[in-house]
């Protein structure tokens, strides 16, 4: 019995207690939880507002820049496309404009009738009258008389339904 003893104090001896790990974190836990925590509150935040701001509808276009990015567009297939073509396609375009921009009924109505009705009332000035009132029987000339039109009567046609348009941006910014 004497050795059991002898043998359970020799170990005892010879085992150290073994201390608890010592904390070496010169940042304290509770700090570290509150900085994730920030960090990723201000992440959801910063994609939530990325997400809203993509989900805005963009204003609609204004009759006028819709008519500008058409006479844009054909201008580039003046060389394509015959003059005859060309006409009724301009036409097209700034009579939809006239009758999205001004509620006129341009588009239907034939081109005699609607001169006429402008004699009596018009959101138009004298100079833009004129310049519409050319343009339309330049425009028929080509469509019904069939005048042999060239190119060039393409690009005047094309001139005048741009200079029409923006010298209606021109009238509302002064008004």
């Amino acid at each position: 019995m004497m050795s059991i003893l002898f043998m359970s104090t020799f170990l005892a001896e010879e085992c150290h207690v073994i201390a608890p790990p010592v904390d070496y974190s010169l940042v304290p836990p509770w700090l570290i939880f509150v900085a994730t925590f920030a960090g990723l509150t201000l992440l959801g935040l910063g994609v939530w507002l990325i997400w809203r701001k993509q989900k805005q509808p963009q204003p609609p276009k204004l009759p006028r820049d819709i008519a500008l990015d058409a006479l844009e567009q054909i201008h580039a297939e003046i060389e394509r496309i015959s003059p005859y073509r060309f006409s009724i396609r301009v036409s097209d375009i700034l009579r939809r404009y006239v009758t999205e921009q001004y509620a006129l009924p341009v588009t239907r109505q034939t081109s005699v009738e609607f001169l006429n009705a402008l004699t009596k009332s018009s959101p138009f000035s004298e100079e833009e009258k004129r310049l519409l009132e050319d343009f339309l029987n330049r425009c028929d000339l080509i469509k019904f008389a069939r005048y042999d039109a060239t190119t060039a009567d393409s690009r005047s046609l094309l001139e005048e339904a741009t200079r029409f348009v923006k010298g209606g941006e021109l009238a509302i910014a002064l008004a």
